[in-house]
């Protein structure tokens, strides 16, 4: 089990601990629902430095990043970042990512933790264009500083005017009193605020400084439970769960980060996909009555025909209604549609919503 450079720091808060992606990392520490609610109106801090970051530099970094991503990667600018996949070569999903141009050459991949070894792997196995690559993943932590007041409560702690860096942009410069950091405007949540990249002898400073810094705002360390929650009322997908390996991202509704100006891994096959249209598509689904819909639950047709499963689901705590995502036939994933999750012996209804579940 590999330790975060705060996972002391986070012991000695309470959190409760558990094994992910092959880290000792905090699951909650007040309670799921405190940790969300927090996060929703007020400003919350996730450590996610179990993630991977690759750098890929020199004259062919971005021929290589064309080459495995699904997004038109030329359209970055130094400043900005993208959200993309890796196509496999079977119609599926390697992993989705995000691609930040640091400088004229120089790019950085923030990959998803238990996908960093396949990830490196995958990509250098693409590398015939001679790019420079770095696995830079065990030097950098993570901090998500999330929540509709993170600008005014970090915005002591760096010269950059943070209320200027627009979605998905990002400056390189000072925060907590540290340089060269990274300070993103990203995030897993929907409710705004920003990431930090810093290298792990750096981290508790920082931690330090935001949480000194947040104080009069209500800041609080907050889970992966939460950060759960909170993805999925914005209909984000998680790897492992409603994209991997078998499932198009086509299917998956990512159509908008697939863009076929350009050749990549499977484009061809994914190109014909949307000619011919996908069979089953990712839906997003509100129960109709009370129930929590889990993942591997089965999805059921009003015929009790099983025609697909659950692949995310919890009791959303803005909606205070289960809240689910899966793969459902085409026929069925229209807005409106009904159909019915198995709930051991009960098949309670639900109805096809659209994204995101959570409107702010």
């Amino acid at each position: 089990m590999k330790n975060t450079a705060l996972t002391a720091t986070h012991e000695a808060l309470g959190a409760k601990m558990v094994p992910f992606a092959g880290f000792n990392m905090p699951v909650q520490y007040e309670g799921v629902n405190i940790e969300h609610e927090t996060v929703r109106k007020a400003v919350g801090v996730f450590d996610v430095s179990h993630m991977g970051e690759f750098l890929i530099e020199g004259p062919h970094a971005l021929e290589l990043i064309q080459k495995v991503s699904s997004n038109d990667a030329s359209k970055l600018t130094i400043g900005k970042a993208q959200y993309s996949c890796m196509p496999n070569d079977d119609g599926g999903i390697v992993d989705d990512l995000i691609i930040y141009q640091l400088k004229e050459e120089t790019y950085l991949l923030v990959v998803n933790a238990s996908n960093i070894e396949k990830d490196w792997n995958w990509i250098s196995s693409k590398n015939d264009v001679g790019a420079e690559m770095r696995n830079l993943s065990d030097d950098y932590s993570l901090l998500a500083i999330q929540g509709p007041k993170a600008v005014e409560a970090m915005q002591s702690l760096t010269s950059h005017d943070l209320s200027a860096i627009k979605f998905y942009n990002f400056v390189v410069g000072d925060f907590a009193g540290v340089d060269n950091i990274i300070i993103s405007a990203t995030g897993y949540t929907g409710s705004g605020g920003f990431e930090i990249y810093c290298k792990n002898d750096q981290t508790q400073q920082v931690w330090d400084k935001v949480f000194e810094a947040g104080a009069d705002y209500g800041i609080k360390p907050i889970g992966l439970a939460a950060r759960d929650t909170l993805r999925l009322e914005m209909g984000y997908c998680l790897y492992g769960n409603d994209i991997n390996d078998t499932t198009s991202p086509l299917e998956a509704g990512l159509g908008w980060i697939t863009k076929f100006t350009k050749d990549f891994t499977n484009s061809e096959a994914l190109k014909q996909q949307k000619e011919e249209g996908v069979q089953r598509k990712l839906v997003a689904f509100e129960l109709d009555e009370r129930g929590i819909p889990r993942q591997g639950y089965d999805i059921v047709d009003a015929e009790s025909n099983v025609i697909g499963q659950v692949t995310s689901g919890t009791m959303s705590p803005s909606l205070g209604k289960g809240i689910g995502l899966g793969y459902v036939p085409t026929a069925l994933a229209g807005v409106d549609s009904k159909i019915y999750i198995q709930i051991r012996k009960n098949a309670i209804p639900a109805t096809v919503v659209k994204l995101p579940f959570y409107k702010g």
